[in-house]
């Protein structure tokens, strides 16, 4: 024996700044998520955001020091059930973001069959209850007849949240800050298909002086009003003819329709900044400089790459549960593909410029070397 000191065990890891309370379950009520949910359905350029995130997101190849492992680990990521009719990790991932966009917070599951991973389940936050387990932890519930149940696995679930406050699980979502400005736009929208409908249906004010008709007036506007239906309700050309002092105006034939171009433009601006694409991927042609253009591209790279930092963790989780299950190290590496051919034209050229620069230091540094054998700087 050397005389080394028996180090005594550490208590387990304690957070010292942590609340005195544990916070409630998940914020987010159903009320909440269905006004989400309702403004992806009733803003079509929010909706269309989100889905564009979801397939510009790209695909990932995992590496394994074993080839076997790997070349199992591919076919099942490649045709691993998802959901009721979904196939393959990418689909789950795929749905798995947009929930996390979408609410802040998403949870999905691994579902074992025979002692393997038979399918990935991407559970609704309205399936489920998520609660604080300490303030490092996220404890997950079902709700049941008998109220809520702890989950028996939790091992097997894949829980994230996207960009969480300090101190809080909860992750926020994308389109906190749009029901406001969004319900702005919708009542833009309303009077302009109020204004439109008003001026394709036009009414009119048909008045009828009833001078010298004595007691037959009321019979003789009945009439005219009568008639006036019929030639305005004919699918057919008809003429309206009137006996008397009748005349005719359209109401609101002068009125003329409210500019909208401006302030669409200006609610249009903050939801697009909110959602972190550029404009001409959503149909929005506001700028046509290729060198605006390039400065779109690079921020949207690294909007994609922000959210693939929050997938790559999940990922990850099934790939090496799959091969603890399957007897190998779980050992896996995720490389994600480039986002654009331009991205990859780019770093070659960079690449290229690279190795000039060197070479040409390496030049440089010979006719030193050669300049300093004869004293000459």
């Amino acid at each position: 024996m050397l005389g080394f000191k028996k180090r005594e065990s550490t208590p387990a890891v304690a957070v010292q700044t942590g609340p005195g309370f544990m916070p409630p379950p998940l914020p987010m009520g159903a009320g909440e998520r269905a006004l989400y949910r309702a403004l992806r359905e009733s803003v079509p350029i929010i909706d269309a955001a989100i889905y564009k995130l979801r397939r510009l997101i790209g695909e990932f190849q995992v590496t394994c020091p074993n080839e076997e492992a790997q070349k199992g680990l591919r076919a099942f990521l490649e045709n691993v059930q998802v959901n009721a009719a979904g196939v393959g990790v990418h689909e789950f991932l795929g749905i798995y973001l947009e929930e996390l966009v979408t609410y802040g917070s998403a949870v999905g599951e691994m579902v074992l069959s025979g002692g393997q991973i038979g399918a990935l389940y991407n559970a609704g936050l309205d399936q489920v209850e998520l609660e604080a387990d300490g303030p490092l932890g996220v404890k997950v519930s079902t709700r049941g007849p008998g109220g809520k149940e702890p989950v028996p696995y939790p091992e097997l679930l894949l829980v994230s949240a996207l960009n969480p406050a300090a101190g809080s699980p909860w992750g926020t979502s994308l389109l906190r800050g749009l029901p406001v400005v969004s319900d702005v736009l919708l009542k833009i929208y309303r009077t302009l298909g109020m204004n439109w409908d008003r001026m394709g249906n036009v009414r009119f004010a048909i008045t009828c002086k009833p001078e010298g008709m004595g007691p037959v007036a009321g019979e003789r506007a009945r009439q005219v009003a009568k008639e006036w239906r019929r030639a305005m309700n004919s699918h057919e050309l008809r003429d309206f003819v009137a006996v008397g002092d009748v005349s005719i105006k359209a109401i609101g034939a002068d009125g003329q329709a409210m500019e909208s171009e401006v302030p669409v433009r200006q609610m249009l601006e903050q939801i697009v900044a909110k959602l972190g694409l550029p404009p001409f991927l959503l149909g929005l042609s506001w700028s046509s400089t290729e060198r605006m253009s390039s400065q779109q591209a690079d921020v949207l790279t690294s909007e994609l790459d922000a959210y693939r930092r929050v997938l790559t963790p999940v990922a990850a989780k099934i790939c090496k549960t799959w091969l603890l299950l399957e007897g190998f190290e779980p050992e896996v590496e995720l490389v994600w593909d480039e986002i654009t051919m331009q991205d990859e034209v780019d770093h070659a050229n960079a690449r290229y410029l690279t190795a000039q620069a060197r070479k040409l230091e390496k030049e440089i540094g010979g006719t030193d070397e050669d300049t300093s054998k004869w004293g000459v700087r």
